[in-house]
Formats: C-alpha cells, structure tokens, sequence
C-alpha cells in the first residue's frame, strides 16, 4: 500500500478509491478552506492564548503547562532532548472560538460526519476538535488504532511530521491483545526483535505530511507520529455507516468496563438509536 497525494478529487473518487476501501490519502489542498490555513504559528499562539492550559502537565510541578510554555518547549526540542509529545489543547471545550477558523469544521471529503449531528455530542464518544504540537524528535509513545472504529482526519497547518502507517488486520504482527485490541506493544522507532519477532512481518509505510496538508487514517488502520520540526496539526474523527458497527462494538465494550451492566445496555441502546437516526438522513439526502 503506498499513501498517495492527491488534489481536487471528486467527493466519488474520495470514496470509491479510499474510503470504501480503506486506505489512506494525503490531501494537499482539503485545508485550504480554513481561515486557520497559513495563520496558526507559534508566536500566533502566543499572542493570542498564552495562558491556555495544555491537556499536558509537567511531570516535575504538576501543573499543566501554558501555551506559551508549550510553544517555548517546542521551538527549543531537539532529537537529543525532544519536548513531550504530544502536547495537546482540546479546541472543542476549552478554546472554541478557534472553531470558526476552521469552518467547514468536517471538510468536504469529511461528509458525513455523525459526530456532528446533536446527537453524538462531539466528545462524549472520543470524538473532539483538537489541536496536537510538538518539537523535533517528538514521538507518539505508541503505535495505535483509534477507539470506536473513528476515523481520524490530521491537519497539519505549521511545520513536518513524519506518519507510519500499518494496513488493516497486522494486530497479530503488532503483539495487539484481546484486551487492549487498539495498541501496540511494539516501539517501532526501536524494534526488540527478540522480545517481538513477528514485527519482521509487518510492513510500515512512512511518509510526510507539511503545512496545510491533511492525513485521512480510516478507521482500523495502524498509526503513529514523528516531529520533523516544531509542529502544529489539528484533529478529528468520523462516524457513519461504513464504521459504525465497529463503533458499536467498541461502545458496548467501553461502556462495560466504566459502568453496570444496565448503564452499558442504555449506553449502547441510545448509540444504535442515534445511528439508526442519522443512517435515515443520509439516505434521505442522497435521495434529494
């Protein structure tokens, strides 16, 4: 599988040669709708929000650090002495003006996006608008599927990142458990073939992705991150029918683990509801 970079597709080739199919693209013209585009830089964050906490705290105060702080750790990373990775803001819930300068939040090629409609409240299920950053030689600690069978659309709008990606059903190549079915045990920037020698087997793809490109992951697909330099992207997941029975397998698997049994069943019953909702939509709309 080679991830391909494409330009002014049609909304049916998305589909028909990636998404169907899953398999991941580079866009390198979907963002250019956003005001975001070209604007988000280090010292723009600075201006405009440093005192914005991060999701990341320090591990030696405690504290979360501040935007200011984030964008300081990341301009002085190196591959020697890399800042934390990632450090994240969550958009959605704690910097939502930004929002608007990211509209059409769900991109075209993002449709549908059952995470919008009011009845998956974005967040409540994995999902959030969220923004990611971080400096030379930053690692994502592990190679992961995202929870609920979500695909993931990755926006860099400031700096490189390096992707690898791994093809659907490589879970037995990876040293995924029944238990933890969506990570790796694996550290693939530095393999124990020892400890791991199915990894031999597995085939990564490595590739970059720069300013005002965006990553579409379908949903099962293996993932992980690697700063090049100090770097900027912004997140989110998709839900509609192509994932969603996955997405309820995962939900009655989560609900069970943090709730009872009876909040589970109403957990799950209120998903397939919501799902069952917005499947009648879509198809209303393809109708008209």
């Amino acid at each position: 599988m080679e991830v391909q970079r494409k330009s002014n597709i049609s909304y049916q080739e998305f589909m028909e040669e990636h998404h169907n199919p899953g398999i991941p693209v580079i866009f390198t013209d979907a963002s250019k709708v956003w005001k975001a585009n070209g604007l988000l830089t280090p010292d723009w964050f600075r201006e405009n929000y440093p005192d914005k906490l991060s999701d990341v705290s320090d591990k030696v105060t405690g504290k979360p650090y501040t935007m200011a702080q984030v964008m300081d750790l990341v301009e002085n990373s190196s591959v020697e002495n890399p800042a934390p990775y990632p450090l994240t803001f969550n958009i959605t819930h704690e910097i939502p003006e930004m929002m608007d300068l990211m509209l059409p939040v769900g991109l075209n090629y993002a449709k549908p996006n059952w995470l919008e409609n009011k009845l998956f409240k974005r967040g409540h299920w994995g999902g959030i608008l969220e923004l990611f950053i971080g400096g030379p030689g930053g690692k994502f600690p592990y190679v992961h599927k995202d929870y609920y069978h979500l695909s993931a659309w990755i926006n860099q709008l400031y700096g490189e990142k390096q992707f690898t990606v791994f093809p659907r059903g490589q879970e037995e190549f990876l040293y995924a458990t029944e238990k933890n079915q969506w990570r790796s045990e694996v550290n693939i920037f530095e393999p124990d073939y020892v400890k791991h020698p199915k990894f031999k087997h597995a085939t990564p793809i490595s590739f970059t992705v720069g300013p005002g490109e965006t990553l579409y992951i379908p949903f099962g697909v293996w993932h992980s991150a690697y700063s090049l330099t100090p770097t900027i992207s912004v997140a989110f997941d998709q839900l509609n029918a192509k994932n969603f029975p996955g997405f309820m397998e995962d939900v009655w698997f989560f609900k069970n683990q943090e709730s009872s049994r009876p909040k589970a069943m109403a957990a799950y019953a209120y998903a397939l509801a919501s799902g069952t909702i917005c499947k009648i939509k879509d198809r209303l709309s393809a109708a008209k």
